[in-house]
């Protein structure tokens, strides 16, 4: 190891069968409070739409329920997907946030809906192809959060509030608007990792040192489901896995408890496409997810990893990400 990796965490407050949007809420608030006390970077979460399996869908309105809840990890979005939003709506609710939470705010953005062709309508946007667009729609937001004088309008709250901006992305455009705007590159490497490598790639040769970034800054998505024996960090994750599988089917539902052996009973397909979205995972021991992470960060050069794992089980759940932890601490020793 050549440098010490931040730890943080991705949530995408999901929805326990047998449960309610609340109750996923609550969960991850006190996610997020345990991540705070073993020292986790910060905490993003994503916007979905339509998927009753996931709660943070109104993305801005779930991080104050978290600020208010904690007090030092940085909150943030992981992303806002900004087709589906006006930026000058976006530069005020993060305003908002960072007026609420001064310092503490990130937004990354994306160029996905979250969400189906229905759904994108019924955000009331249009389905403009332009593969412009997204690039022109972060430079605005970017000078809304900066209050730029030029501007035929303001964003108030949000103007002046210099709410850095991260690009996410699981594919090389992604990597060339970070690198050409000068933003830290936040890669989706815990469920499409594919053109991670090339990305990566990509990103750092072309990168030009902007306002808010001098050098070339990578995250990386990285499921980690850690527990005392190999067999039960196995059996915790397919409740991610069972997500994985129900989405990919066009079944999504609600996160769905554990299941033993239940990677083993899918067809050879579903077990093949399963291995190609779980190459950024690590699943057992902390001995064991300690030579995976170190294997990763060897390969990426990340500056931070992104952690990912739904667990059914909170207690279960809080135990990984301290466990996790414990690898980071020991990586950096």
């Amino acid at each position: 190891m050549t440098k010490p990796v931040k730890f943080s965490i991705l949530d995408l407050s999901p929805v326990p069968q047998g449960s309610d949007v609340r109750t996923a809420l609550g969960r991850s608030l006190s996610l997020a409070q345990h991540a705070e006390a073993l020292g986790y970077q910060r905490f993003w979460m994503a916007e979905h739409h339509g998927m009753e399996g996931i709660a943070s869908a109104a993305t801005s309105v779930a991080l104050s329920h978290i600020g208010h809840g904690t007090n030092t990890i940085r909150i943030g979005a992981g992303g806002i997907m900004l087709p589906n939003h006006s930026p000058i709506v976006i530069a005020e609710q993060f305003g908002t946030l960072e007026a609420l939470f001064p310092g503490r705010v990130d937004l990354g953005l994306g160029r996905a809906p979250g969400s189906d062709q229905r759904m994108a309508m019924a955000l009331r946007r249009n389905l403009n192809t332009d593969a412009n667009e997204f690039p022109r729609d972060v430079v605005e937001l970017q000078a809304l959060l900066e209050g730029d004088e030029q501007l035929p309008i303001q964003a108030t709250p949000g103007q002046g509030s210099k709410v850095p901006l991260y690009i996410l992305g699981s594919s090389l455009f992604g990597a060339q608007l970070a690198a050409a705007l000068g933003l830290p590159y936040a890669f989706a490497s815990h469920f499409a990792p594919q053109m991670l490598d090339q990305a990566l790639e990509i990103y750092r040769r072309d990168f030009k040192p902007s306002n808010q970034l001098s050098e070339p800054y990578v995250m990386c998505g990285f499921n980690i489901f850690a527990a005392d024996t190999n067999e039960e960090a196995e059996y915790l994750s397919t409740s991610m896995i069972q997500s994985f599988v129900a989405l990919r089917t066009g079944n999504p539902g609600k996160m769905q408890p554990p299941v033993e052996g239940y990677r083993q009973s899918l067809p050879p397909q579903a077990q093949q496409m399963l291995a190609g979205i779980m190459q950024g995972s690590a699943i057992g021991t902390p001995g064991n997810v300690k030579i995976a992470v170190e294997a990763f960060i060897e390969r990426t050069g990340a500056d931070e990893l992104i952690i990912s794992g739904s667990i059914f089980d909170q207690t279960a759940r809080e135990k990984s990400y301290t466990l996790a932890a414990e690898v980071r601490d020991a990586l950096a020793a």
